[in-house]
């Protein structure tokens, strides 16, 4: 085994022991591994030992890197805050959106995304820390926002998304998934909401714990993040 082999191996280990730890259905956590900053041979490696789904933050970082691996049969996640003058490419270049924090977005990337296409999915972020340098909308503004998603044909709006302020101590971990996890049970049938994209290399126990349905890892897979200029 190489070392991407080695990494990506003992994260999908990780993964099904902590569904068996809190008695989650074995398959029912999906991994995103996070690709920021990760060239296309890296990717192309985890690709070529089965991982299907990428999440990039930064478009013009991601669009050479997608073109790159155009045959590979690739899912992209859009992971990092949208920007307005950025939505046309993110709606006509990726399948998921998981950072929707308002209803300009939305509209922007929902009149944009291309007829050829099916629905983009997208995950509503939400602050569930309160922290004033993070994205995401405020929990007692969600449901607006979920509302105005959920009449845009061009979206197709699957749950909710979190980056929690970090912890140390597992409990406090879990504090800020159950919330997010509450709130999506509030919603679930009202929208259909069947998504919770949240826990990373650090903390993916407590959202697996929680109810996490998508697990965003980097480090842990491709080892410490490069600089980006």
């Amino acid at each position: 085994m190489d070392a991407v082999e080695q990494a990506l191996q003992a994260v999908l280990d990780r993964v099904a022991a902590a569904e068996r730890r809190f008695g989650r259905p074995a398959g029912s956590v999906a991994l995103l591994a996070v690709s920021k900053t990760r060239d296309a041979g890296q990717i192309g490696r985890a690709a070529a030992l089965g991982q299907r789904d990428f999440g990039e933050n930064y478009l013009q970082e991601a669009l050479p890197k997608m073109a790159a691996l155009v045959g590979a049969g690739l899912t992209w996640h859009f992971i990092g805050r949208v920007q307005s003058n950025k939505t046309a490419d993110i709606a006509a270049r990726f399948d998921w959106v998981h950072t929707v924090d308002r209803d300009k977005i939305a509209r922007r990337l929902n009149e944009q995304r291309p007829e050829r296409l099916p629905p983009l999915n997208v995950c509503v972020e939400v602050n569930v820390s309160g922290e004033a340098s993070k994205s995401g909308v405020a929990p007692n503004e969600l449901g607006p926002l979920l509302a105005c998603i959920a009449a845009m044909p061009r979206l197709h709006l699957r749950g909710l998304m979190t980056l929690p302020r970090p912890e140390a101590d597992f409990g406090r971990q879990r504090l800020p998934f159950r919330e997010l996890a509450a709130l999506l049970a509030t919603h679930r049938e009202r929208y259909g909401l069947d998504t919770l994209s949240m826990g990373t290399t650090a903390d993916m126990e407590a959202a697996i714990a929680e109810g996490a349905t998508w697990v965003r890892i980097g480090t842990a897979i491709f080892g410490p993040r490069q600089s980006v200029e």
